[in-house]
């Protein structure tokens, strides 16, 4: 390989390398929001972390959220979410 293009290699790798090192998202709920038939969660950053759906019901939607989980209420069940979005209990709402 030519001199030319390993030095121009070796500058792409040095300048993209502080690129290539992301920082791991934050799983912490700092806040989670509903707008809609949807409730948005994010992290102490401010980025989205997971989507839920709120339902459409009179009664749905957000009820609470903490640092690690997020409770909706869908018809006559309350979900309780984790910060990916998996859920991780199912309460009987009535």
């Amino acid at each position: 390989m030519p001199m030319k293009k390993l030095i121009a290699l070796a500058l792409l790798l040095a300048v993209s390398a502080p690129l290539l090192k992301a920082e791991p998202m934050s799983k912490v709920i700092a806040t989670a929001v509903e707008r809609g038939s949807f409730v948005y969660v994010y992290n102490d950053k401010g980025t989205i972390i997971t989507t839920l759906n709120s339902g459409s019901g009179p009664k749905d939607g957000l009820v609470g959220y903490t640092g690690s989980s997020v409770s909706v209420r869908r018809g006559s069940f309350i979900y309780v979410y984790n910060a990916n979005g998996t859920v991780t209990a199912t309460v009987n709402a009535k």
